[in-house]
């Protein structure tokens, strides 16, 4: 029966993996009314929670948890004990604490982005969670611990994923973070599709040549009064009859 269990959880927890960005060490938060029953059934949270879930833990609550359980006092001193021992983690009712219930449904906001488990046996506070996607939780039955099957609301946040209608905190992550990495990240007070500002930029070098002067129309070919071309005259050297050269000229003796 134990090992169908475990079987059930590590399915459970893959689920949160692979579609919510679940990663070890698990984060658990923890209240009195989780303390006070294992207490009460003799249940060790820091041994047995490792084993259960099939990876590292780090238990942690609010100090609205603590202070919730001093108020209360008597039978719950052991709890607070317990309670005690886990990591604080800030919540924002420091100075005017609230009940554990509602402080702890402040920490997950609307869509659970430190990926917090919770252990709890508060069933107003599990219907509260229940309608936050990517929620998983915790509680005892029969002495031991058990790890709840996947709320509808999860189920329907990554069908929608899958049809792209929503885009999941991993794809979130991943697009925050290459804006920051080129610089696009919209700051607080900044106003969206503002002018920007144009970069001064040098002069075009094309510009900035000499211009070259215009050359005048090239002179017409001069040519004869009757607008035609003069024929070039070639003087050709006298022959004598039958072709024969002309005898040299006489010297004196």
């Amino acid at each position: 029966m134990g090992l169908k269990r475990q079987k059930l959880a590590k399915k459970t927890i893959n689920f949160y993996k692979y579609n919510f960005s679940f990663r070890e060490p698990f984060q658990i938060l923890v209240d009195g009314t989780f303390c006070q029953l294992a207490l009460k059934n003799k249940i060790q949270i820091k041994e047995q929670m490792p084993k259960y879930l099939m990876g590292e833990v780090k238990l942690c609550t609010t100090s609205c948890a603590l202070k919730e359980l001093e108020t209360l006092g008597g039978d719950l001193y052991g709890a607070k004990i317990i309670l005690q021992k886990f990591q604080l983690r800030s919540c924002p009712h420091y100075k005017k604490p609230v009940p554990a219930s509602q402080c702890l449904l402040s920490m997950l906001r609307e869509n659970n982005p430190h990926n917090y488990f919770v252990a709890t046996q508060d069933r107003s506070l599990t219907e509260g969670l229940k309608k936050i996607p990517g929620v998983p939780l915790l509680y005892i039955v029969f002495n031991t611990i058990v790890l709840d099957k996947v709320c509808q609301t999860s189920l329907d946040h990554v069908r929608a994923v899958q049809l792209g209608e929503l885009v999941s905190p991993a794809q979130q992550q991943s697009i925050t973070g290459m804006k920051k990495e080129q610089g696009i990240v919209q700051k607080d007070g900044e106003r969206r599709g503002g002018k920007r500002k144009r970069k001064q930029s040098n002069p075009n070098p094309l510009s900035c040549l000499k211009k070259k002067k215009k050359s005048g129309p090239t002179p017409p070919k001069k040519t004869t009064e009757e607008g035609k071309k003069r024929k070039r005259v070639r003087n050709k050297k006298p022959s004598t009859a039958g072709g024969d050269l002309p005898a040299p000229a006489a010297t004196d003796a």
